[in-house]
Formats: structure tokens, sequence, C-alpha cells
């Protein structure tokens, strides 16, 4: 049987919900990002037990067809943006599209409907808070940060970070590294 997971989405959101069912008895077949498939069918008060061991850790078991649809957006954003190193070779609307089965105008129309903010908005958040942590681990060059992140130039990354955060990547950085500075110095 297949479980729609909201909230999952990370591989310590995977072995959270993996340990949760295994303590009520469940056996997980395949655990993916917002959605697990287990061996047995459940009841009705085995699905409540099931949802309130999840609401625990801030997860939370899924009914609705529209709900479940905008976790599965969600999820292919996260996984691209966060998880994948390899840029597309198609657009994103034709890549969803194939990925969910669905017409992107549907799946964009749904998904602004229920978000309130479109499937672009969306990515271009993610984008931004991958690019905040980039900024954090200070490994990268901002050069390389845009090349990774698809950017087409370090100018197109620094106008959407700044439009997002109303800082530059610059600023952000300084004053992380201000802040670290104040930590060292208590």
């Amino acid at each position: 049987m297949k479980l729609f997971i909201k909230n999952m989405v990370c591989i310590r959101c995977k072995m959270v919900v993996t340990d949760e069912l295994s303590k009520l008895g469940f056996h997980c077949i395949i655990v993916e990002l917002g959605e697990v498939q287990i061996e047995e069918e459940i009841t009705p008060e085995q699905r409540v037990l099931i949802q309130v061991a999840l609401l625990r850790s801030g997860l939370e078991l899924m009914d609705d067809k529209k709900s479940i649809l905008i976790q599965k957006i969600k999820q292919v954003i996260i996984e691209l943006v966060h998880y994948s190193e390899e840029p597309l070779r198609v657009r994103f609307s034709d890549f969803l599209s194939k990925k969910l089965n669905y017409d992107y105008t549907y799946l964009a129309n749904i998904f602004s409907e229920v978000q309130g903010v479109t499937i672009e908005q969306f990515i271009i958040s993610h984008k931004i808070e991958r690019v905040k942590e980039l900024l954090v681990y200070d490994e990268l060059t901002l050069s390389e940060i845009a090349f990774k992140m698809h950017y087409s130039s370090v100018s197109h990354l620094s106008a959407q970070f700044k439009k997002v955060t109303g800082l530059t990547p610059s600023h952000f950085k300084q004053i992380k590294n201000n802040r670290r500075t104040m930590l060292d110095d208590l």
C-alpha cells in the first residue's frame, strides 16, 4: 500500500518515517521523499495511529488527491534544487508534466490555487535557500554557486537573490561572517 506524506523533504525525514512505521509493525518496501510503500494494507484505526506518530515529527499523512499532487510537485522541485547536480535538458514545465503525467497548465493552476504562489516562485525561493546554504558553507565562490545552481550568470543570481532577500549575496555573506565573529568573541 502506498502512503503519501506531507513535509517529508530530506533524508532524515525518510529515516523518521521508516522508524515510526517500524515501531507500529509495518514493513517499508520503498521510502521516497513524500511517499512510502508498505507491505501491509492498513485499517482506518491504523491510519490514525500512523497519522499521530508522524505528526509528532512534523509530518502529515495525506488523503485527498489535490494535496498529494501538490506534495508531488514540491518533491520534484526539492529533489531538483537541493539534490540534483545535473541541469535539466528540457524545460522544467515539460519535465514536470512528464514526471507527474499531467498537463503543466493544470499543475500550475492547482499549485497556485492551493499554495498561493506560482510554481516558478516556489522554485526561485528554493533556489535562493540553497544559495544561502552554499554561501554559509563558504566552500564555493559566487561564480561556482551560480554555475552549480544553473544560473546564466553571477549577475542573474545576484539580482534574483536581492529581489527575494533584499540583500546582495556579498552582504548576506558579510552579515553571516559578522555574526560568527561576534559569537566567537563571547
